[in-house]
């Protein structure tokens, strides 16, 4: 599987969309992934927002629990790589990256609760 580094910075603004939560790997038994150093797998879904108009969410495997990061937090991701995978006739993309952290002092504006209106 060939891993392809991502460029970060011309992702835009990258905001965390649901908080850290570790990988399951086996939905059954609900194991817990590891990485190959023993480290619990978590998930981060991120958004990615390139232009003023369109948002994408990933979800970033990470080894270990990042910490400080809550939803619409915005964070740096640290070593991101893309890589294509296919099972059968399932396919797509996954990322990993080396560390996910939140930016000191950037936080999400206050959002009204029930999305208000007239």
């Amino acid at each position: 599987m060939q891993s392809i580094p991502v460029d970060t910075a011309r992702l835009g603004v990258l905001r965390c969309a649901i908080a850290p939560e570790a990988k399951i790997s086996n939905p059954d038994t609900q194991e817990v992934k590891k990485d190959r150093d023993g480290n619990t797998v978590y998930t981060v879904a991120v958004t990615v927002r390139q232009d003023r108009r369109r948002i994408s969410v990933i979800e970033i495997a990470v080894p270990g629990e990042p910490k400080g990061i809550d939803e619409g937090q915005i964070v740096k991701v640290t070593g991101l790589v893309a890589f294509a995978w296919a099972m059968g006739d399932r396919h797509g993309v996954s990322f990993r990256a080396d560390a996910i952290t939140p930016v000191p002092g950037l936080t999400a504006p206050a959002t009204p609760k029930g999305g208000g209106g007239a």
